[in-house]
């Protein structure tokens, strides 16, 4: 009876150990996690960044590294002199190294850049360069004092706006007449908190790259799921006659956003509303102030195969009048603008392909202020193409 028992139990045990899973150092290894792109540099798509090759930096650590090489051209009507019908011009030469990690991080954006605008006439990428925040645009080291609190200190991206500096970084080849009302790069320091769904930015900055510090800038946004909703407005607490290409009047202002970003499966979708007041100061040359107010709708839908169509529209008003003898912010005092973007793009791998087919209208313009030889002509219709490639290290070998 027992031998029987004992003989039951052996078979028993023999095929419990056939039939359960195999011990955990039996089992092999998870794969490793595939790389994921950066958040810095930010890019709203449809362009994506790759993830970035790494290198061993000694003190520094592991850094991490990105670059993106893209050239553009374009074609244009109603030109205003010193310009021409056909421009083309490195859009983008830059290399991005960055330390993610630790306390103490960096990030650093080097190279040659060009700004496209609506509705302005072309500017060489060298006179881009020398004219605006030079060879090193952006660069700031990061304090990651906390999980959810940062510090940032040197030449910092903007809080202000939808649309981004650079022209890798948006849905349009073009920046857009609500962006010209907006500081680009600002020097100072930026404390930013996260806090569940929400996230907050405090900055204390040069606002127009003035060089002098008397800006602050913040901004509220709450993310839930496809959803997010910012809020975002800085001004000048003091004022300054100075004025610069990279500086011009609206640096004695302040501005102000309300921005909604829908993102879900193929599509992305923002509109926005924005504000900006410059005040009367007549000590600096301001005997009237004005004001503007606009908004704009930016969406993309991503089809197969690495295509997608963006498309923006704005509308933005300007107040006061020529008799009143208005600071002009637009197309002379009391002008209009309006623009519509469409920009087919392709992108595979590293490799991208796209073109701005534009429309800029003018209302209520003051004489000269315009498009054409005259400054006469309200329209103007530009066709760009830029081909580039982005660079990182997208082969995860197992």
């Amino acid at each position: 009876m027992k031998r029987t028992l004992l003989f039951s139990i052996m078979i028993t045990s023999v095929a419990f150990a056939q039939n359960s899973p195999p011990a955990p150092q039996d089992q092999p290894a998870p794969p490793p996690a595939a790389p994921t792109a950066l958040p810095t540099p930010a890019i709203t798509g449809p362009l994506s960044n790759l993830p970035p090759a790494t290198f061993e930096a000694g003190p520094f650590g592991k850094l991490a590294v990105n670059g993106v090489l893209s050239g553009y051209g374009l074609l244009q009507n109603n030109h205003v002199p010193g310009d021409d019908t056909k421009q083309a011009d490195l859009s983008n030469g830059q290399v991005f190294i960055q330390k993610t990690d630790g306390w103490f991080q960096f990030y650093l954006q080097a190279g040659a850049y060009n700004i496209p605008d609506l509705g302005l006439p072309f500017v060489s990428t060298k006179d881009t360069i020398s004219n605006l925040y030079g060879p090193l645009p952006v660069a700031f080291l990061k304090l990651q004092a906390g999980k959810n609190t940062s510090f940032l200190i040197g030449s910092l991206p903007t809080l202000i706006g939808a649309e981004y500096t650079f022209s890798f970084e948006n849905m349009n080849v073009e920046r857009g007449l609500l962006w010209n009302q907006e500081n680009a790069i600002n020097r100072g320091i930026q404390v930013n908190q996260t806090m569940g769904k929400f996230s907050a930015s405090l900055s204390w900055n040069d606002g127009f790259y003035s060089n002098r510090y008397s800006w602050l800038s913040g901004s509220l946004a709450y993310t839930n799921g496809h959803h997010a909703l910012s809020f975002v407005g800085g001004g000048n607490l003091g004022q300054t006659a100075s004025q610069t290409y990279a500086t011009p009047v609206q640096n004695n202002g302040s501005i102000y956003n309300a921005i909604y970003t829908y993102t879900k499966g193929s599509w992305i979708v923002q509109p926005y509303f924005q504000y900006s007041n410059v005040p009367t100061n007549a000590k600096i040359g301001v005997v009237k102030g004005a004001s503007t107010t606009g908004g704009a709708i930016l969406a993309s839908y991503a089809f197969k195969h690495g295509f997608s169509l963006p498309v923006r529209w704005e509308y933005i008003a300007s107040s006061g009048t020529a008799a009143q003898d208005a600071v002009n912010l637009l197309y002379g005092p009391g002008s209009t603008g309006t623009t519509l973007t469409v920009t087919p793009t392709f992108q595979q791998g590293g490799f991208f392909a796209r073109g701005d087919v534009a429309w800029v209208h003018a209302g209520s313009f003051a004489p000269g202020a315009v498009f054409g030889p005259l400054g006469m002509n309200n329209n103007q219709v530009r066709v760009v193409g830029e081909i580039g490639f982005v660079f990182g290290n997208n082969v995860m070998k197992p």
